[in-house]
């Protein structure tokens, strides 16, 4: 006599579609929220990446990004025998290594300054102040400095009013650099500093008051609470600014830069579009050397963060 094992029943699943679907229901609103910036970024971000394959092709308009052959790797190899090639990205190197050491640290110092402040209209009005020039384009900024500081300029003007020699600002190789410092603390340490105020404001007021009970200073609570408070914000944005260290600028530099001062102001960027704009266009070596400088950027990414890590703080990623 044969007898069948009784089989027994395994509780009922839904499968992963079903689940979807009622999840989608039960919270449509969501989903659709979502979904506008998953579009953006598909359609604005990765679509656009497919062009990334002419740094690999020989560009031929007619036969279009998807139709042009295929040379390999003889597009970088192009690319590491032009001199200007080299000398451009340690330019690069040079300029925003120093942009590090002395623009970045300016919003953090404002911050604090500004944070001692009592005087809360004053405060407000400061700020204001010091936001503004963020909303100015590059362009208007290098109108302004145009008239100011122009052989026929308001600065060179009062120069021979007063008996002094003129200074070419504009066109001098030496000044050039410290121009680029200057102007661009003033136009964007006021919207950095936004940034570490309200990392600031985020810092619990009880420690402030049980340092007044131990009978500690301004500048003893500057040192032992705001700053150790405001560090982990103080690392993430440095990392951020080690990830564009090889891009950063362009804007300033197009805008700023002459004929004359063309030997120290050809960054990575301006040597792109110097290849691609002004003289024949080669849009496969153009698209090599711009998925280098964002393989580069990605890389100083990550070293920053692993540095930031190994230093105590959290980093980018977890």
């Amino acid at each position: 006599m044969t007898t069948t094992a009784k089989r027994t029943p395994r509780p009922y699943r839904d499968s992963w579609g079903k689940r979807t679907m009622n999840a989608f229901r039960a919270h449509w609103q969501i989903y659709i929220i979502i979904l506008l910036p998953i579009l953006w970024y598909a359609i604005f971000a990765y679509r656009p990446m497919i062009g990334l394959t002419l740094a690999f092709k020989k560009y031929m308009p007619r036969r279009g990004v998807m139709g042009s052959p295929w040379i390999g790797l003889t597009n970088f190899e192009n690319v590491f025998i032009d001199q200007d090639f080299m000398r451009s990205i340690w330019r690069t190197l040079s300029i925003n290594l120093l942009r590090l050491v002395f623009v970045f640290p300016v919003p953090i110092i404002l911050a604090l300054l500004l944070n001692e402040m009592k005087a809360k209209r004053y405060k407000s009005t400061l700020q204001t102040i010091m936001t503004f020039p963020n909303f100015l384009s590059w362009v208007i900024v290098s109108s302004i400095l145009t008239n100011v500081l122009a052989m026929d300029g308001l600065v060179n003007s009062l120069l021979r009013a007063i008996g002094l020699s003129e200074v070419n600002f504009l066109g001098s190789e030496q000044l050039f650099q410290p121009m680029l410092y200057i102007t661009d603390i003033w136009k964007s340490s006021g919207w950095s500093m936004i940034v570490y105020l309200a990392a600031i404001s985020g810092i619990d007021q009880d420690q402030y008051e049980a340092a007044e009970i131990d009978g500690a200073n301004h500048f003893q609570k500057l040192v032992r609470i705001t700053f150790p408070n405001l560090m982990p914000t103080i690392v993430v944005m440095f990392i951020l600014a080690t990830g564009n260290l090889m891009s950063a600028g362009f804007d300033q530099i197009f805008n700023l830069s002459n004929s004359a001062t063309k030997n120290v102001a050809e960054i990575l960027d301006m040597y792109i579009y110097r290849i691609t704009f002004q003289s024949a266009p080669d849009y496969g070596l153009s698209t090599a050397i711009s998925l280098m400088r964002s393989v580069v950027n990605m890389v100083l990414l990550l070293l920053a963060d692993r540095g930031a890590k190994l230093m105590g703080g959290s980093g980018l990623f977890a």
